[in-house]
């Protein structure tokens, strides 16, 4: 096997000393291309094993070092860290046949192994399924999808806790002498700072527009971060929201089930998480509520409903939402679920009822039952007449 190495080393070496790019054909380049990325994961991989077979018999201790990881990174020139990763995407291939014959095959880079067994490893029945996605999508969507694949196989709320423990910003400066600032924390933080950030980055854009001068959208974005933190921040609000996207059954019922979705800027997160952020009240957070993948609506923050959620409810109730009752005068809005629990207004949890029947629920927890429009009014369990059920 060594000697097999050694001749592809020498071999490709051989090659690369007579390559030259300007005499390729660019339909020859795309080809070439694809194998020279698949001989780039193929290393990769072995790397990766030969590192964790070093790591078991100890060899890296007679170069002195203290783990097998930094002895692969002083030998490649790559960082401890990223060899620490990729040993340990090599560790979880052991019980993931699919995802294995895939990285011997140098189907997947090192970032896109590594996304799919931190998902895999947790519900190996979705291997396949996370390699057809690999095959078909970019990177970013890829570690997104596998994101809420690991979601739905971890407890989210202790998941938030623990990194809130360990949230911090640290200020180092690098090799260059740059100064450099690194935040950790919870996404639902970090998309919070980041909607203030990107409104006054484009204040300071508008102003270098108008002035003549061109940079990166990174220079704005710094400019605007020492702003807000001197306290000459020029945004009067934000003009970027933080998307919140979360199931109606799983605001209501407090935890996501498997498949249903709870996200904030398309990352997924604990309920508490998406509850917390809507306490705020902020104008620049939007939540879309949304129920087996429809779109049910856009969340309003406020207790009364909106002009439009308003106008929408006397056109569903002209009358008392209670079947049989005619009452068209002095309408009561009414929350299905009480607004003190969820501080949002859904139009879908909306119901129109006439003080006589808001007074029933509210005090002696009568209920309509489920549905849209006019339906039949319901006691409470101990006050339902004998025989009878309450829906």
């Amino acid at each position: 096997m060594c000697e097999r190495l050694h001749e592809l080393r020498g071999g490709l070496q051989d090659l690369l000393a007579r390559f030259d790019a300007a005499t390729v054909l660019g339909s020859q380049a795309t080809a070439l291309l694809t194998d020279a990325a698949a001989i780039e994961a193929m290393a990769a991989t072995l790397k990766a094993r030969l590192a964790l077979r070093i790591e078991e018999c100890g060899a890296y201790r007679r170069g002195g070092d203290r783990s097998a990881a930094e002895y692969v990174a002083r030998t490649t020139g790559a960082s401890t860290g990223s060899v620490i990763d990729a040993m340990r995407t090599a560790s979880r291939l052991g019980s993931l046949p699919e995802v294995d014959s895939a990285t011997r095959r140098g189907e997947l880079s090192e970032r896109q192994a590594a996304a799919i067994t931190d998902a895999a490893r947790l519900a190996p029945d979705t291997q396949g399924h996370l390699l057809e996605t690999a095959r078909r999508s970019p990177l970013k969507e890829l570690q997104a999808h596998c994101a809420r694949v690991k979601a739905a196989h971890v407890d989210l709320e202790a998941r938030r806790r623990r990194i809130h423990a360990g949230r911090y910003v640290r200020s180092y400066e690098d090799s260059d002498g740059a100064g450099n600032l690194h935040v950790r924390g919870n996404p639902e933080d970090i998309a919070v700072m980041w909607a203030s950030i990107a409104a006054e980055r484009d204040v300071v854009f508008n102003q270098a527009r108008r002035s003549g001068q061109t940079e990166s959208p990174g220079a704005y974005g710094f400019d605007a971060l020492k702003n807000i933190c001197s306290g000459q921040a020029q945004a009067k609000a934000p003009g970027h929201k933080v998307i919140v996207r979360v199931e109606l059954d799983t605001l209501l019922r407090g935890w996501p089930a498997e498949g249903e979705t709870c996200e904030v800027a398309g990352v997924p997160v604990a309920v508490s998480a998406v509850e917390e952020i809507l306490g705020l009240g902020s104008t620049f957070l939007t939540a879309v509520i949304t129920k087996a993948e429809q779109l049910l609506g856009v969340l309003h923050f406020g207790r009364a409903p909106t002009a439009r959620q308003q106008t929408g409810l006397e056109w569903l109730y002209p009358s008392c939402a209670v079947a049989g009752c005619s009452a068209s005068a002095r309408l009561q809005r009414d929350h299905r679920v009480d607004w003190a629990d969820t501080h949002v207004t859904i139009f879908e949890l909306l119901d129109l009822l006439c003080p006589f029947h808001h007074g029933l629920k509210t005090r002696e927890g009568w209920r309509l039952v489920e549905g849209t429009g006019k339906r039949e009014f319901v006691p409470p369990p101990s006050k339902a007449p004998a025989g009878g059920t309450a829906a």
